[in-house]
């Protein structure tokens, strides 16, 4: 497709900006417009999914058709199906008459089911049916239907997701992503933005018969940086307000930023709970990370104690005397160090005349053979902490069992203890094949 033909669509249904995302989602839904594949639109809300169903049904031969487009997050669950299929009279309380269901009355035309992932699961098999051989039956009826009615979907959430939570057929998901568009958030569409704002000022002034607002160049920078999570329809929000609310018609970026949430305005990435966190007000994630922070410190002070060591026991003593001088803010409590008749002290002065150095050497032989039993009892150390760290689960499975034996098996008193809720522990020791504990 040409861009031409690209522009030519964009000016059609009123589509502004020239994002390299944006003219890409524009050529697949005009390419798999004449066919009859059905099509699973994607994007957070507010961004324009509905913009895409109407060129898909406009330039498709069921042009001449009904478009009907309809929220399944509206529609209340216990009358969903009747009114996507309609009823018979009597079916249920208030069925005073039959009813006609929305894809009977498309029959030959587009149907737009957007928030596709809030539809119940028993309305999900229903229209799978639908999807596979165009066959539906009412709510109260027993007689098959039939009806050729295109299907076009939308979602803001990731039904990958819902499917692994059971909240999403498997088998619909594939059938409805026959053919996916992914529709770009207005954060990812770059200059757009100015774009967008500059058309809905003119709306605007049009509707409330003012002058447009302009923005100065500062401004214009903020507002091409802000996230807008709600997309173009916050954006809309944000020229609206301005339109009504500004005296002066050009605004800079002081008074921009008072339409313009502060909590909303970072580009930086936030820090999630992991899939699986608990909700009781003590994150499992928060936990782990807590955890591998103290091992890191212990085989870091286990390090620094070894290599101490081998100095004291004349192994490495270039590197563990050069490793002291780096980190002698460790060592400044030890106090004054003992001398010893004979023997040179273990702290004395520099010989250039610098500052005091500590020279770990044994004064006498019973210090050596401290020093040595030392060492061979740290040799094991990090060994030790290697086998902790490779699982944190290990970990969190001992402090369980320590909170245990403290409290006599009393759980409700032992959860107390390790931060958690009792709920959360008894899901711990099944996890960890605990419950005999």
């Amino acid at each position: 497709m040409t861009p031409s033909e690209i522009q030519s669509i964009k000016q059609r249904f009123g589509i502004i900006g020239n994002a390299p995302t944006l003219n890409y989602a524009i050529q697949v839904a005009a390419q798999v417009a004449p066919t009859d594949m059905t099509v699973l639109i994607t994007g957070e809300s507010g961004s324009g999914k509905e913009s895409f169903s109407k060129i898909i049904h406009a330039l498709s031969p069921r042009k001449h058709g009904q478009f009907i487009a309809i929220n399944c997050g509206a529609i209340p669950e216990g009358t969903i199906d009747s009114e996507l299929f309609g009823h018979e009279k009597g079916s249920f309380t208030g069925a005073q008459e039959a009813r006609k269901g929305y894809f009977e009355v498309t029959n030959g035309g587009t149907i737009f089911l957007d928030e596709i992932g809030e539809m119940p699961l028993g309305t999900q098999a229903r229209l799978l049916r639908v999807l596979e051989n165009g066959e539906f039956i009412r709510v109260g009826s027993s007689k098959v239907q039939k009806t050729d009615v295109r299907v076009v979907a939308a979602t803001n959430v990731n039904l990958l997701d819902a499917v692994r939570d059971g909240r999403f057929r498997e088998d619909l998901y594939y059938r409805l992503n026959t053919v996916p568009i992914l529709v770009p958030p207005l954060r990812e569409r770059g200059e757009d933005i100015y774009l967008l704002f500059r058309k809905f000022a003119t709306d605007f002034a049009d509707r409330y018969r003012v002058k447009p607002v302009s923005l100065t160049p500062d401004a214009v920078q903020d507002l091409q940086r802000f996230r807008f999570p709600g997309n173009i329809r916050q954006l809309k929000n944000v020229a609206e307000q301005m339109s009504v609310l500004e005296t002066d018609r050009e605004v800079d970026a002081r008074r921009l930023r008072q339409y313009l949430p502060a909590d909303q305005s970072s580009r930086l990435p936030m820090l999630l709970h992991a899939a699986g966190a608990s909700n009781d007000g003590n994150s499992y994630s928060e936990r782990d990370l807590l955890y591998k922070v103290l091992f890191d410190m212990r085989r870091d002070m286990t390090d620094l104690k070894k290599l101490v060591l081998d100095m004291a026991t004349g192994q490495r003593p270039q590197e563990a005397q050069e490793m002291l001088r780096q980190n002698s803010h460790l060592f400044t409590n030890l106090g004054p160090a003992p001398y010893d008749a004979g023997a040179r002290p273990l702290r004395q002065p520099s010989p250039d005349g610098g500052p005091t150095e500590y020279i770990l050497t044994p004064n006498t032989v019973e210090d050596a053979t401290d020093y040595e039993e030392e060492a061979h009892r740290v040799e094991d150390i990090p060994h030790e902490t290697e086998e902790e760290t490779l699982s944190l689960e290990a970990k969190e499975k001992e402090m369980i069992l320590k909170a245990l034996k403290k409290h006599h098996n009393k759980r409700k008193y032992a959860a107390h203890d390790l931060g958690i809720s009792e709920r959360t522990l008894y899901r711990k020791l099944k996890q960890y094949d605990l419950e005999q504990a």
